[in-house]
């Protein structure tokens, strides 16, 4: 027995004044409740993916969405957290309680208010999801760790900075047509691929338009079993599911290729009996671009080596033969770290029913997702299609 998606709610990201972490849970879960004709009272459990670390005061988060919606007191609610990969973690929890057989419905929210902190502290925060013992110091946060984690690859095959900037072009353009996105506005190549006041370099050889945003947003979903969803307007089950993690030093892995990210990939389709040329579409975690560029690699569509193949020749445009982030991806959509798992779910989920407005890939029937946690040590692959 697997689960089924059958209900969800997105919340524009970006910064969002006004809002807490409470206000976000509390609006997306009602909402996506509303949306799966669920009634409050009939969950089972909720689990709420929640980063935080210091983003906002309230740091146990578990019972927050009990306090706007009547129905939900007295259920179990576990928060859930790994790193970036935070919400695609609260996803799979929920897909576990359910094929236990422990309850048929469960809420999952995903969470993260993080435009309320001072630049400096957002990146001391996010630098903890590295091996502090060795990594703590990275200049530039953590886009000093992909910063070297780009200098690395360039070193070993070449100059990717084209390849970058196309990533970062597409997924701009992407985001133009994504009205929960943080930023809507097609920069192109020219200003992606130029250090300009308004583009710096940011660490190593990455630029601003190579690193995703600071974002405050929520999203949330319904799971349910098969039989349940049957009964229900729409139904997208999960396929396959994998997750491997990693080591946690970078200095004891090979970084100019995501090893977990391979096995995550290769896990999920074996589950699946499907292959990469199944999938009609993957909203993949670009934290940076030179993640989504290691991620082709890694997913099988190019050799080691070869993903800057894949962005020149326009394979994973909204219109190649394997659109990646037709969202926008974390680059344009934004990254609230607990929220960006379940967004990526969400938005695959309204991909294959065929309900994503102007970021719809044309004929989209199943779609796979690729969260991460750090450095590619929290791996998380999600493969989608509905059946209903």
């Amino acid at each position: 027995m697997t689960a089924c998606i059958i209900g969800w709610h997105h919340s524009k990201f970006g910064k969002l004044e006004g809002e807490s972490a409470e206000s976000l849970i509390v609006d997306v879960a009602a909402k996506a409740l509303k949306d799966a004709e669920m009634d409050p009272r009939d969950i089972d459990a909720i689990y709420l993916g929640f980063y935080n670390g210091g983003f906002s005061a309230q740091d146990f988060g578990s019972s927050l969405v009990m306090n706007g919606i009547e129905g939900l007191r007295w259920k179990p609610s576990t928060r859930v957290e790994n790193a970036c990969a935070t919400g695609s973690a609260a996803v799979h929890q929920g897909v576990n309680f359910i094929e236990a057989k422990q309850g048929r419905n469960v809420l999952v929210v995903g969470v993260e208010k993080m435009t309320d902190t001072k630049g400096p502290r957002v990146g001391e925060i996010l630098l903890s999801a590295s091996y502090v013992k060795e990594e703590a110091e990275t200049e530039g946060g953590f886009a000093g760790v992909f910063g070297q984690i780009a200098s690395t690859y360039f070193q070993k095959y070449g100059d990717q900075s084209d390849a970058l900037a196309t990533i970062a072009a597409k997924n701009h353009k992407n985001g133009c047509e994504n009205p929960m996105a943080q930023m809507q506005k097609d920069l192109g190549f020219e200003f992606c691929r130029n250090v300009s006041e308004k583009n710096p370099v940011v660490a190593g050889p990455l630029k601003r338009t190579d690193c995703s945003l600071v974002s405050d947003g929520a999203a949330a979903l319904v799971l349910t079993d098969v039989e349940t969803a049957m009964s229900k307007k729409k139904a997208v089950m999960f396929r396959a599911r994998n997750q491997v993690n990693d080591l946690l030093p970078m200095s004891k892995r090979d970084m100019t290729f995501l090893t977990g990210c391979q096995k995550a990939w290769e896990g999920a389709f074996e589950k699946a009996g499907m292959t990469l040329d199944d999938l009609d579409l993957v909203e993949t975690h670009d934290c940076f671009t030179i993640a989504e560029l290691m991620q082709y690699e890694a997913m099988g569509l190019t050799a080691p080596g070869e993903g800057a193949k894949a962005a020149m020749e326009g394979w994973t445009q909204k219109d190649g033969k394997l659109p990646v982030n037709a969202s926008g991806g974390l680059k344009a959509k934004g990254h609230p770290i607990g929220a960006t798992g379940v967004s990526m779910h969400v938005l695959t989920a309204m991909q294959v029913r065929g309900e994503a407005g102007g970021i719809q890939v044309d004929g989209a029937k199943v779609g796979g997702v690729f969260n991460m946690g750090g450095a590619a040590v929290a791996n998380y692959c999600s493969i989608l299609e509905a059946i209903r």
